[in-house]
């Protein structure tokens, strides 16, 4: 898979992207590649869009293990490679199991899952893959996650499923040519495995 984009360095941005660009630089294990290679063509929009991932990974009301959990979902469902990459080790740190991420890596339904992991995973499929979610498991997440952490892991699920089109439109790859860790798969064998 060939990248679309050239990777932008920083030195050819204009110096009003600049302090944009530095920003990212603070959190992005990426510099300016991955999303942020996409998004600095178009610098308003790129400024909105971190200032939104900024609040979505390091602000939401959900917690670490939880959010990276979701996004790993939304990067599984997409077959987004470079977002599973950069999101593993991440979700990793924060406590989310090997074999959670295993069986979902391997798109099934994980079968040793915690309380709320169970529930995070739940929402984010039903949401993502029927786009709603049933009043049962809208009241259980309302009940044990409260209303500000269910709007946080909705957006953030929406949220990744742009970041998830953009790497996967623009073909962006994994640093150092390390393989994908993702099959591709039919996104109709995705619906029918997660939602088994």
């Amino acid at each position: 898979m060939t990248e679309r984009l050239a990777q932008i360095h920083y030195d050819d941005l204009l110096p009003e992207v600049r302090p944009l660009a530095d920003d990212i630089l603070k959190v992005s294990s990426a510099a300016l590649g991955g999303p942020y290679n996409a998004l600095l063509r178009s610098p308003d929009m790129a400024r909105r869009a971190f200032d939104f991932l900024h609040y979505l990974r390091f602000k939401t009301s959900v917690n670490k293990r939880l959010n990276e959990f979701a996004i790993l979902i939304q990067a599984r469902i997409s077959n987004a490679q470079y977002e599973w990459w950069a999101h593993e080790r991440i979700a990793r740190n924060a406590g989310l199991s090997d074999e959670v991420m295993r069986d979902l890596q391997q798109c099934r339904r994980p079968s040793s899952m915690q309380e709320d992991e169970r529930l995070v995973f739940d929402f984010c499929i039903q949401i993502s893959l029927n786009h709603r979610v049933s009043d049962d498991l809208w009241q259980e997440a309302v009940t044990r996650m409260g209303e500000q952490a269910v709007v946080d892991l909705t957006v953030l699920s929406g949220t990744y499923v742009m970041v998830s089109m953009l790497l996967n439109a623009t073909q962006v790859g994994i640093p150092g040519g390390a393989a994908e860790p993702l099959q591709v798969l039919d996104p109709l064998e995705i619906r029918q495995r997660l939602l088994a």
